[in-house]
């Protein structure tokens, strides 16, 4: 029996935010020192490592039409936001920056609902509300413990608002080949970083440092953007990127674990705000009568999901990409904001 939309692409993002959250108090450790430019350069470099795990197969490949809207997330996601998270990662608390975080989701629900009217229910609703209380009470502690008073706090939610804007406006490359979308997304971030970082004159780091900062790249870079792509396929952007808010408190967790003692009642607080919010997500279920308006596409499909009725000649085993044709039809069943629900709520 097949997992429905909402489980499986849960899953997977949740297995992005184990692997993402993980690396985040580890970048700060390792990249203590090391400038911001040099570190998103290493990170993404890191990340194409990912593209040479095992792929599936029957994936629609990447598009000359799909070049600008790479280009564009390349800019957001692999440069803009990695390099001002690494400074202010130098600027505060490895717990309070983890937590930060959780303002992605809440950018990424509401990118998601302007740019592709993805649905937003009372329960997102809330969970989104929760998740911002959390993330300003974070950003009130950090100024008054940060290096520089409140700044390291404000450079991670800024990072969250470029990596919300990477995820919703690169929704569409969630339906190519991760592998090709990663390797892509990774070398020419890391070009384009690196080119930042000579200009800069920043200093190369130790070879240790180095080595370190690519593998944090190839896990919680590229490997977690592997499984976030998958689960924006079944769920869309913001149900991924609410259930991905669960990886701050994995770095948070791990931050912990290694010594960090920046933690208080504010803290505490912040963090059962956070829960609350990631507690509603996971719990949603979406099941309603629909319309499917006549559509001709490609991406990767199977012909037992109900909604790819086309024939050939001879039907491939499993999953297999081709352009097809879809008719109009009505029905009901649980489903995400993937390639086929779009329809408005």
């Amino acid at each position: 029996m097949r997992l429905s939309p909402i489980v499986a692409g849960g899953t997977l993002a949740l297995a992005a935010a184990v692997a993402f959250g993980a690396s985040t108090p580890l970048v700060q450790r390792f990249g203590h020192g090391v400038g911001p430019f040099t570190t998103a350069a290493l990170l993404y470099g890191g990340s194409g490592l990912a593209s040479a795990l095992p792929a599936r197969t029957g994936d629609a490949p990447l598009r000359r039409a799909d070049a600008g809207r790479l280009l564009v997330v390349t800019l957001l996601g692999a440069v803009a936001a990695p390099v001002t998270f690494a400074w202010g990662l130098q600027h505060t608390s490895g717990v309070t920056a983890a937590l930060l975080l959780n303002l992605e989701a809440v950018f990424t629900v509401l990118l998601a609902r302007l740019l592709w009217h993805e649905a937003l229910g009372a329960r997102v609703g809330l969970a989104v509300a929760a998740i911002v209380a959390g993330g300003a009470l974070l950003v009130l502690d950090g100024r008054q413990g940060a290096i520089e008073p409140g700044w390291g706090a404000l450079a991670v939610a800024a990072a969250t608002l470029g990596w919300a804007g990477d995820a919703v406006i690169g929704r569409p490359l969630a339906d190519r080949a991760p592998t090709h979308v990663v390797l892509a997304k990774g070398a020419l971030g890391a070009t384009l970083s690196l080119a930042m970082a000579r200009g800069t004159s920043e200093p190369w780091p130790s070879w240790g440092a180095a080595a370190a900062l690519t593998a944090c790249g190839a896990i919680g870079y590229g490997l977690s953007l592997r499984f976030y792509l998958g689960a924006q396929r079944a769920v869309g952007a913001a149900r991924t990127g609410t259930v991905f808010a669960v990886a701050p408190f994995l770095g948070a967790a791990l931050a912990w674990a290694m010594g960090e003692h920046a933690g208080g009642l504010t803290t505490l607080g912040a963090g059962a705000l956070c829960a609350l919010g990631v507690a509603l997500n996971l719990t949603e279920s979406h099941e309603h009568g629909h319309a499917h308006e006549p559509l001709q596409h490609e991406h990767a499909h199977r012909h037992d999901d109900g909604h790819h009725g086309h024939t050939h000649d001879v039907y491939p085993e499993g999953e297999h990409s081709h352009e097809h044709a879809h008719e109009a039809m009505e029905h009901a069943h649980p489903h995400g904001a993937d390639l086929h629900h779009g329809h408005r709520h």
